[in-house]
């Protein structure tokens, strides 16, 4: 009897061991296997970052048609919806932009609904400005837009500086930021010389999502409150187009310039974006991403022409908040991702301008890319990842810091652009550095313009 039940006994502490040591594996493999999946995604951010010790220049394949094609093809509107996606899914270098019926469950659901179906609207979060330098907005005022939390203040400053240093138009400001630096926006633009100060209108408004979503949630989505700007449209109602730019942007041209292209929109065409890459070998969408995005190589999000009226009649923000909650686990960067998802499935609502109206250190950190930058220059400049402010990119730097001390009472030709003609001096060692003549060309233009019309 006493074996009989020693032998069950052991038999059981077998049994119990087994299944701990098994249980230990399990977790164990999964444990190394998130690991893995975390260090994949962080290794593809910052390969794209230029943060890899050992990142060396790739080979650039030219794809001069992107931004020609692309207009081409929208221009001719939904006729050819089909051929663009056509290509999109056929692309057998990038596995990650066929969607499977799964993951097209938002756009099949809109459709079953009927060609007509306009999704249910939860538009009704409209809201007042914390502070208004006017009760009624200038008709044929050029509205642009900015977000600022955390650290911006400064930086944003001087992109709307940048704005009004160049224009002959009135603009009106809508600023979206947190509460502790209202204030401080209301008392910098109320600052500005009477000069200056009498070519705007600024309205400053509380960062603001729509009800029942998680404020927090959207707020924190990649950059803070960098998702404010889709929920622009059905904020701002009274407003029918405006130009969104990151706060890390600057104007050196005219705002009425990059306006221009609102008149170049087709029927259908509801948003301008410049493409996020000009080659296939160092593209961000194509190599790494692990969800729908617009065309071959993506768009970025940080200068944004939005017609808001057409926008608010589209499925725009339905469909932005179902593509979230679809693919929330597969997205890097942010709201830009999400504009990617959603042009992906409505290419036939965006215009395409070209690389130098969001010119970033991507066009020029290895090799020039951006085609027809020599004969332009930049438009619009666009110091991503931060550097305006460190030392990876000193020419972006460069052309920061002189509008940073640029004085309103000086000229722009013999004070903002000898300036930066110095400090560029400085950049030479540099790819980016090289290149020098673009950050200056449309300045020069400007003081062309301004001289002719001084001596008419």
């Amino acid at each position: 009897m006493k074996l009989r039940m020693i032998f069950k006994f052991g038999v059981t502490v077998i049994v119990v061991v087994a299944v701990i040591i098994y249980f230990l594996i399990e977790t164990k493999n999964e444990s190394r296997k998130t690991h893995n999946n975390i260090n994949l995604d962080k290794l593809a951010k910052d390969e794209y970052r230029g943060d890899v010790g050992n990142n060396k220049p790739h080979a650039v394949v030219q794809n001069d048609h992107v931004v020609q094609n692309l207009n081409n093809k929208h221009a001719e509107t939904v006729d050819k919806t089909s051929e663009i996606h056509s290509k999109n899914e056929n692309n057998n270098d990038n596995d990650a932009n066929y969607i499977n019926p799964k993951e097209k469950a938002v756009n099949d659901n809109n459709k079953q609904k009927g060609s007509n179906y306009k999704a249910e609207k939860t538009n009704e979060f409209r809201i007042k400005p914390v502070f208004s330098s006017t009760d009624q907005m200038k008709v044929g005022s050029i509205h642009l837009s900015v977000v600022a939390c955390g650290d911006r203040f400064e930086e944003t400053v001087i992109v709307l500086k940048s704005a009004v240093l160049l224009t002959s138009s009135h603009l009106q400001f809508h600023i979206f930021c947190e509460k502790d630096i209202q204030f401080k926006f209301k008392d910098q633009l109320e600052f500005w010389p009477e000069k200056y100060r009498s070519k705007i209108d600024y309205c400053i408004y509380d960062i603001t999502f729509p009800p029942g979503e998680n404020r927090e949630e959207w707020k924190t989505l990649f950059k803070p409150c960098a998702s404010q700007r889709m929920f622009i449209p059905d904020l701002l109602t009274e407003v029918d187009s405006l130009l969104y730019v990151d706060t890390d942007v600057l104007f050196l041209s005219p705002i009425e310039e990059i306006y221009s292209f609102f008149s170049k929109f087709n029927a259908t065409q509801l948003a301008a974006l410049a493409p996020e890459h000009e080659d296939r070998a160092t593209g961000w969408y194509n190599r790494f991403a692990r969800h729908p995005y617009y065309g071959l190589l993506g768009v970025n999000s940080g200068v944004m022409l939005m017609n808001l009226t057409r926008i608010r009649q589209s499925n725009w923000l339905h469909d932005l908040i179902e593509y979230y909650k679809q693919y929330k686990l597969q997205i890097t960067w942010g709201d830009q991702d999400l504009i990617n998802i959603y042009f992906h499935y409505h290419p036939q609502e965006l215009f395409i301008y070209p690389c130098e109206w969001n010119y970033r250190p991507d066009h020029c950190m290895y090799m020039s890319v951006c085609k027809g930058i020599d004969e332009h220059g930049v438009y619009l400049l666009h110091g991503s990842r931060r550097v305006m402010h460190n030392e990876k990119q000193p020419a972006f730097k460069a052309v920061y810091k002189a509008f940073l001390d640029h004085k309103f009472s000086s000229t722009i030709e013999y004070g903002l652009l000898i300036h930066l003609k110095r400090l560029l001096k400085d950049t030479m060692a540099t790819n980016c550095g090289k290149l020098a003549p673009i950050f200056t060309k449309q300045l020069e233009k400007y003081c062309e313009n301004v001289e002719r019309k001084l001596n008419n």
